[in-house]
């Protein structure tokens, strides 16, 4: 699997300056396992603010932790020479966890090798109703969206996400975190919960916040930005169940986006690739790979930053309602 291959020798370029460790071993049905690595660098006081990066929760999206993987990977060989980031590091914790689902993403499928699918299977139940199969089922491993035997535990690599969340990001005033996807329509999405309801989100003036200042700041951006619920809703988000979670400490603010690249345009620019499943959810040709790659760098970049700045831009108490109502107008 190139993309561990790639992210163990990260994890060894890095030594001194990062620190790793396995949050459990994935096995495989044939036999074998594969780590499910974290990986975090910058200030460990529950003082500053914290940023998480997920990737390859569902193993057919390979780009997903590609692109994780490459940030990091940019960060590291910048800790050689660049003393700004090492300043940054200062007054921020970055997490990664870039292979959630290495044995899906060893046997080419979006579940894990249980048949399940990750992000169906916390146990948040939708309050309004979900679309057939895709909302979540549980009917059979044999078919998608497979949620899991109903009041099982969640899959372990789910419970190592929900372990490091809760260590790393839940435990600060301010927190961060991007799971990077692919396969929606063919514009670039960063969601926001809820999934399981149309109803926004405690924090979402703060959200709103976020998204103003990342339009200020970049202004031919090509995502489009929106709670997950405008296009569909779901069973055992994963990020819902975590945002949930955070909100039993009102005091605290813990903002989970998803980026979900629109893997349809680059079918449309290659059409052979729908004969492969990989093609569905992933570019093949390299310089589009390369592309993808490049440019969601940015993303990734500006969440350390406004992690960083928070105090600097979330909403005041005089500023929140205002801020909530104008997003109440944008979102809903």
């Amino acid at each position: 699997m190139p993309e561990l291959v790639a992210l163990e020798r990260i994890i060894e370029l890095g030594a001194g300056r990062l620190d790793a460790r396995v949050a459990c071993q994935v096995e495989l049905p044939g036999g074998g396992s594969y780590p499910v690595h974290v990986i975090t660098l910058g200030n460990p006081s529950r003082e500053v603010p914290a940023v998480g990066y997920f990737g390859g929760v569902h193993g057919l999206e390979r780009i997903g932790a590609g692109v994780v993987i490459a940030y990091l990977q940019s960060l590291v060989m910048r800790l050689q020479w660049d003393s700004t980031l090492h300043k940054q590091l200062e007054s921020v914790r970055l997490v990664f966890m870039p292979i959630v689902n290495p044995g899906g993403m060893a046997m080419g499928t979006r579940a894990n090798p249980q048949g399940v699918d990750l992000m169906r299977n916390s146990p948040v139940e939708a309050r309004e109703p979900v679309p057939f199969l895709v909302g979540g089922q549980r009917f059979s491993a044999g078919l998608p969206w497979y949620r899991g035997p109903k009041g099982k535990a969640m899959e372990i690599e789910n419970q190592a996400v929900c372990e490091v969340v809760r260590a790393e990001l839940l435990t600060r005033d301010f927190s961060l975190s991007v799971d990077c996807h692919s396969g929606f329509g063919t514009s670039d999405r960063i969601w926001f919960p809820y999934a399981h309801t149309r109803a926004p989100i405690a924090h979402l003036a703060e959200m709103h916040a976020l998204h103003n200042i990342f339009v200020q700041s970049h202004s031919h951006h090509r995502y489009i930005i929106e709670p997950q619920s405008l296009q569909y809703l779901a069973h055992g988000d994963l990020w819902d169940h975590l945002y949930r979670e955070a909100c039993a400490q009102p005091q605290r603010v813990f903002l989970p986006l998803t980026l979900e690249m629109g893997s349809w345009l680059w079918v449309k620019k290659n059409p052979r690739q729908l004969f492969s499943r990989h093609g569905i959810f992933n570019p093949l040709i390299e310089h589009r790979q390369q592309r993808v790659l490049r440019q969601h760098q940015l993303l990734l970049d500006f969440l350390s930053r406004a992690a960083c700045g928070h105090q600097l831009w979330l909403p005041s108490p005089e500023t929140r309602a205002q801020q909530h109502a104008q997003a109440l107008q944008d979102w809903y």
